[in-house]
């Protein structure tokens, strides 16, 4: 068993120097929290590092080629007529010439947005309604797409495509407005990195209602040193990472950055990727580092095929992680430390972290922030362990809160800035936050609040079980009450009877199944993989319940 790592200042002194390097070059003390100079040394400071690697095509790149292509991207974008301010769009999967676009943006002071490029129209159009880009990205198959969805919308984009087709093919862009500045002349766009959005992530949480979160540069600057902080060696602080996830993820968008400012070798997939590629990616490639959702690990483990004895660390974050499946992990890769972290959307990443993490929790308190936990009902601070409230934290500098969308910012902000996370925690004596579940998630039955994770965890032990989630339907006299949506495991047939007995026999008598079982082949999902519980709550009132 390797030594635990323990929280250090290591990456933060590597920060510090490459920060001090910019500002000794612009006289701009801001500048160490431009997310575009930042990038842009990072991939100067070692041209020939093998930046990016394509694992569905075996195609890698360097960073000095980055550096060159995503200079004369920004140069043309530039000509163009694209100004700091503006959004562009990125609709694509994660093929090599996704970040010179994402990099570019950022040099320039462009607000940058992922979407999933399997995107069905009906979600895109909201998508583009509150971003609003002046610039999209994309693949030629969705261009058309894009361009009706905008016209549609009362936009006008430039609409450029990643390969050839109807539309104009970036190469063919770059050429059309080509500027021959040698990439050493090249100047990032000065901005205030506190005020500037560098790129905003789409939500929609468990409710399937879409948002977009925007970031600051300075923020994300700030954060971006956090999670590396138990590593001792920078640059180059592990290996290899595997990345997980689209670009519309945080996971994604900040891995993508981390990358070329921390200077570490990524693999990603211009495919989609499927539980099988992902473990064809990990068998061949060999990554020391992945942040994985925990319903993305569970199918690794259930496909059986994969080999995790390469990885140093694992993360898993988006949803609650249950405490088995940390161990199964543990029992097949017992040199890799599995964490458990609280990310959040809003965030742009993690919320916690910490040395020696008491089991199921997700760290302690992080410097960068700022914590309170308050009484749902009465709204008093809560200062006392064990007590659940819901979790407020204030970042090192404001958040910026909703992307186009003042109500939205209103409801998820506080006049003096603290972001209203909407999750219920509570902490132990030494300081360790546990997650519960999320506000809205509760079920109001005859005046008892209950959690449908807690109803979940029951149902989960029955062994014909492959997927669980517990939802409400109204009731005029008890208020809500608890259905569970059940996917059985292939070839077993749980019975409605025996799922509302091992409730009924585990549980308190408000949180007994009353509102019956629906059983289902397939959980409903978000685009980010999470249960859509919006439609979930629906398909209850829809369904047959037993």
């Amino acid at each position: 068993m390797p030594p635990q790592r323990r929280v250090n200042d290591a990456v933060f002194y590597y920060m510090d120097d490459l920060g001090s390097r910019i500002v000794a070059k612009s006289g701009i003390p801001s500048d160490r929290h431009h997310l575009g100079k930042l990038i842009l040394q990072g991939l100067k400071d070692d041209p020939d590092f093998l930046l990016q690697i394509d694992g569905s095509t075996g195609e890698s790149e360097t960073s000095g080629s980055v550096l060159e292509r995503s200079v004369r991207f920004a140069l043309s974008l530039r000509k163009l007529g694209i100004k700091r301010g503006e959004l562009m769009v990125l609709l694509a999967p994660n093929h090599l010439d996704l970040t010179i676009a994402l990099y570019a943006g950022l040099y320039l002071g462009i607000v940058v947005c992922g979407i999933y490029s399997d995107t069905p129209p009906v979600d895109l159009q909201p998508l583009l309604a509150i971003t609003k880009p002046s610039i999209i990205v994309c693949q030629s198959d969705v261009a058309s797409t894009a361009q009706m969805i905008s016209l549609n919308l009362n936009l006008n984009p430039h609409i450029i495509t990643f390969d050839k087709g109807d539309f104009c093919y970036y190469i063919d862009f770059m050429e059309m407005y080509k500027d021959d500045t040698p990439v050493e002349d090249f100047q990032c766009t000065d901005l205030d990195p506190e005020t500037s959005t560098a790129f905003v992530v789409n939500t929609s949480g468990t409710t399937g209602v879409p948002k977009a979160i925007a970031h600051s540069h300075k923020y994300f600057a700030i954060l971006l040193p956090q999670i590396w902080s138990k590593y001792t060696k920078f640059p180059t602080p592990t290996k290899l990472v595997l990345i997980g996830s689209p670009l519309q993820w945080s996971t994604a968008m900040t891995s993508f950055i981390r990358s070329a400012v921390l200077r570490y070798t990524r693999v990603q997939s211009s495919q989609k990727l499927s539980i099988e590629l992902m473990t064809d990616l990990i068998n061949k490639y060999k990554p020391t580092y992945s942040i994985f959702s925990p319903t993305l690990m569970s199918s690794l483990l259930k496909l059986n095929k994969v080999d995790l004895t390469c990885y140093e660390e694992i993360m898993l974050c988006g949803l609650p992680v249950p405490l088995n499946l940390i161990q199964e992990i543990k029992t097949l890769s017992p040199n890799t430390e599995v964490t458990n972290l609280f990310g959040m959307s809003e965030l742009a990443g993690l919320g916690f972290f910490g040395d020696n993490p008491a089991p199921g929790s997700c760290g302690k308190q992080m410097s960068c922030f700022q914590y309170r936990l308050l009484d749902v009902d009465t709204q008093e601070e809560i200062y006392e362990p064990n007590v659940q409230g819901e979790l407020w934290i204030k970042g090192p500098v404001p958040f910026l809160g909703c992307h186009n969308n003042a109500e939205a910012t209103k409801e998820l902000l506080t006049s003096d800035g603290w972001l209203k996370t909407g999750d219920i925690f509570y902490f132990d004596e030494n300081w360790n936050y546990f997650f519960v579940e999320r506000i809205r998630m509760q079920i109001k039955c005859f005046y008892y609040r209950m959690s449908p994770l807690e109803i979940e965890g029951v149902i989960r032990r029955h062994p014909g079980v492959l997927d669980v989630a517990v939802t409400s339907i109204p009731h005029n006299e008890w208020g809500e009450l608890p259905v569970a949506c059940v996917v059985p495991k292939p070839g077993a047939k749980p019975t409605a009877e025996e799922i509302k007995n091992l409730v009924k026999d585990t549980l308190q008598d408000p949180k007994r199944l009353r509102g019956g079982v629906i059983f289902m082949d397939s959980m409903p999902m978000t685009t980010t993989t999470k249960v859509h519980r919006r439609l979930l709550r629906q398909l209850a009132l829809e369904l047959p319940r037993v």
